[in-house]
């Protein structure tokens, strides 16, 4: 295991291959989970790629630190890490409040920034009123009492219904570290990158799950049309996070937009 102590906090992180030989791929994940989720798309590319995963702080084996988080806490996180490994710049893969932080990272440090893959992410995702019930559920009651609705939104009813994995998703959901939890609500819930969004010159791609219930594809199709040149892309029979039921899918369109990003060729979403 890989660990930094960066902006107070110690930060859990895995490098596979690299960075100065490769091109970057850096994997930002969602809220409730840890870096293992990015597993089964990691395999089919490490090799090809240096690849740098971490756990956001408050989640997995990072450090909670001072709490509540903003948006730009976490992207300079990212940005203290990326600097840590002495990384060029890099790919970033953000899903959910994961790709918020791509988001706020660009913002902040577009000099860390080759290209955003954004998957299943806004630039505002919620309302004040929705993420302060859950988190006043969670100070009731716990990360449990909202797990079987959190989990409805991230798969789908195909997956919940037949994968064999889908209980450990559930179990990686209610193990998080509830301050974390509670303190990444606070950053979505403030957190409106609207006007950023517009002012990305990077090549970006947009993607969703066709049956996403807490990102749902109109609203990704929204972010894309904000970003100037920007891709589109909806991955069928699949929840919020591609990367656990659709990995493969995943993957390709991955390669074939690294591809294209490489080759400063990259077509634009239909506005």
């Amino acid at each position: 295991m890989q660990f930094a102590l960066l902006n107070e906090v110690n930060l859990h992180y895995q490098v596979i291959g690299s960075p100065a030989s490769r091109p970057l791929l850096v994997f930002v994940n969602s809220l409730g989970t840890d870096f293992r989720i990015w597993r089964d798309v990691i395999v089919r590319l490490a090799g090809d790629y240096a690849i740098l995963t971490y756990d956001m702080r408050g989640h997995g084996l990072s450090d909670v630190g001072r709490t509540p988080y903003s948006m730009a806490l976490l992207a300079d996180d990212l940005a203290a890490l990326l600097g840590h490994i002495e990384a060029r710049p890099a790919i970033i893969c953000g899903v959910s409040v994961g790709g918020m932080v791509a988001q706020e990272l660009y913002a902040r440090r577009p000099d860390l920034v080759r290209a955003l893959i954004l998957c299943d992410t806004a630039a505002k995702m919620g309302d004040a009123t929705s993420w302060n019930d859950r988190v006043a559920a969670i100070e009731a009651d716990g990360i449990e009492s909202i797990a079987d609705a959190v989990i409805e939104r991230w798969f789908s009813a195909a997956f919940r219904r037949l994968s064999p994995d889908f209980p450990g998703y559930r179990n990686m959901l209610i193990r998080q570290p509830m301050d974390g939890y509670i303190a990444t609500c606070a950053a979505l819930r403030e957190a409106d990158l609207s006007a950023q969004a517009p002012r990305i010159r990077v090549p970006t791609i947009c993607i969703v799950g066709d049956q996403d219930g807490s990102a749902p594809p109109r609203l990704v199709a929204d972010l894309a049309k904000a970003i100037p040149d920007s891709r589109f892309e909806v991955i069928r029979d699949c929840g919020h996070i591609p990367s656990i039921e659709q990995p493969e899918r995943l993957v390709d369109i991955m390669r074939s937009f690294i591809s294209l990003a490489g080759t400063e060729a990259i077509s634009h979403v239909s506005h």
